[in-house]
């Protein structure tokens, strides 16, 4: 009877890891294919049936920093010879690079808005996860009248997509002047992150013995100098998994990027489907952008992989 459970036991488990590594590749699919696409020669990007193996290049992350245009007349052997090796890719697809008068080459606005995107949601993230970590401290730590009330309020704040209070906010910001700004943006995300970050911090703080503080006090410390020597290294774990979070929220964020920012603050999301080939979307270098978009995320998530995943079983929201 025992032989027979376990090699019951065994089967089940050789399903439990084909059907893992099933949901895995189905996950990892739309990644391997933004991956490739931004790799591949632009003739074999809408190819049918798709084209799996290929000859990869770079030029669609040369064509992603450049601005481009058609190219009526193939440039003399002079021309091509004398064009640095990157220019001479854009050539081979058809295009020439745009330069100014001065001989200057125009870059694109893409490292900008890249730029823009890591101001933003890094400042929003501090924000909102600072901000969230003291409200959670109070609600956990002090009877408030209405607590439960409260809290309700601050995730109400979450029931509503951004794109139904994106027309008023915009309205609102033309008035106070902060339309395509960045400060904008980062009080927009904060507030948005913000009722997420104090519901799931507010897990992590109940999981902390109130006895270290109260042993803290007892041996004369301050209820700052307890809450930042006690608490949080505590609730490090708890911080980095709300970090972790708010940061992919702010980062890929495209209905108030769009309609709040044109030029000066506009974020990543809104730009890179603007990139267009010779009069046809280039969907090769909109995987180029859409590539080093991720490769932020994906490093920030890395570096935080154990403290996510010890925060998503120890910061369990409970009542």
């Amino acid at each position: 009877m025992a032989a027979v459970t376990t090699s019951t036991e065994r089967s089940l488990n050789k399903l439990a890891i084909v059907g893992v590594l099933i949901i895995t590749m189905i996950f990892l699919a739309p990644i391997y294919w933004i991956a490739s696409t931004a790799f591949k020669p632009r003739n074999l990007a809408t190819t049918i049936p798709p084209t799996v193996m290929f000859q990869p290049e770079i030029s669609p992350f040369v064509k992603l920093f450049t601005k481009r245009s058609q190219l009526r007349t193939a440039p003399t052997p002079e021309q091509y010879a004398a064009a640095p090796w990157w220019e001479r890719l854009v050539f081979d697809g058809g295009e020439k690079v745009v330069r100014s008068g001065r001989g200057e080459v125009q870059w694109s606005g893409y490292p900008s808005r890249f730029m823009n995107s890591l101001i933003v949601a890094i400042t929003s993230t501090i924000l909102a996860v600072g901000m969230g970590t003291f409200t959670a401290y109070g609600f956990s730590r002090f009877k408030i009248k209405g607590e439960q009330d409260l809290l309700f309020f601050i995730l109400s704040t979450r029931m509503l997509p951004p794109v139904v209070v994106a027309i008023p906010m915009f309205l609102m910001y033309r008035v106070v002047g902060l339309n395509d700004t960045h400060w904008g943006l980062i009080i927009l995300y904060t507030a948005f992150n913000l009722s997420f970050s104090v519901w799931l911090m507010k897990g992590f703080m109940d999981e902390i013995p109130k006895e270290y503080e109260e042993a803290a006090l007892v041996d004369g410390y301050t209820r700052m100098e307890a809450f930042f020597k006690i608490v949080l290294p505590e609730a490090a774990t708890g911080i980095a998994a709300t970090a972790v979070f708010c940061f992919i929220t702010a980062w890929n964020e495209y209905a108030f990027a769009l309609i709040m920012t044109n030029r000066r603050a506009q974020t990543a999301p809104p730009f890179i489907p603007s990139q267009v080939g010779s009069g046809l979307s280039d969907w090769t270098v909109i995987a180029a952008g859409t590539f080093l978009f991720l490769l932020p995320v994906a490093i920030f998530t890395f570096l935080l992989r154990n403290h996510l995943l010890r925060g998503m079983s120890f910061g369990a929201i409970r009542k």
